[in-house]
């Protein structure tokens, strides 16, 4: 059996990659536009806010928002029951992952937060759940409280979202 097939020439295409019709898609960071976009008052400023991670732990997908206002809190709710989720509140005293109590691999504390109650199944509507979530907060008020959504389907879950991070 000959072995030319591994030593053959492969076929050339055409394509030679994507060319740029101006410069202006790509500004070259000495022009006059980009130092437009970058120096403020003859210092330089940032052209994107940054995230700084000392002190400011990021939790769930919305917790680089500023706190959600109930009917921001309602709408999200309502795609859950939309989507025939299954709504359920947590909280913590601390609100992130941690080890405390062990070093042994794959043991985390703070892994599962404290479930308030039951999850709310056949819940239908968000005020019901904006209910629970005010007891919740007066319960606990210095305490991080998220919700999450659960799929009884795919017996998974889909959605969560920090609701309260203490001020302290």
């Amino acid at each position: 059996m000959s072995t030319s097939f591994l030593s053959s020439p492969v076929a050339a295409s055409g394509y030679v990659g994507l060319k740029p019709s101006s410069n202006t898609l790509f500004p070259v960071m000495e022009s006059v536009a980009w130092r437009r976009k970058t120096i403020s008052n003859g210092s330089k400023t940032h052209c994107m806010k940054t995230w700084n991670p000392i002190n400011n732990k990021k939790f769930e997908a919305l917790s680089y928002l500023p706190p959600l206002s109930d009917d921001s809190i309602a709408k999200e709710i309502d795609y859950m029951i939309k989507k025939e989720w299954i709504p359920c509140l947590e909280f913590d005293a601390v609100g992130h992952v941690r080890r405390e109590n062990s070093r042994m691999p794959g043991y985390y504390d703070g892994r599962y937060w404290t479930l308030w109650k039951l999850p709310m199944f056949g819940c239908n509507d968000s005020s019901q759940v904006l209910n629970e979530i005010h007891e919740c907060k007066k319960a606990y008020p210095d305490a991080y409280i998220r919700c999450l959504a659960f799929d009884n389907q795919k017996q998974a879950q889909c959605m969560a979202f920090v609701i309260q991070k203490p001020t302290n």
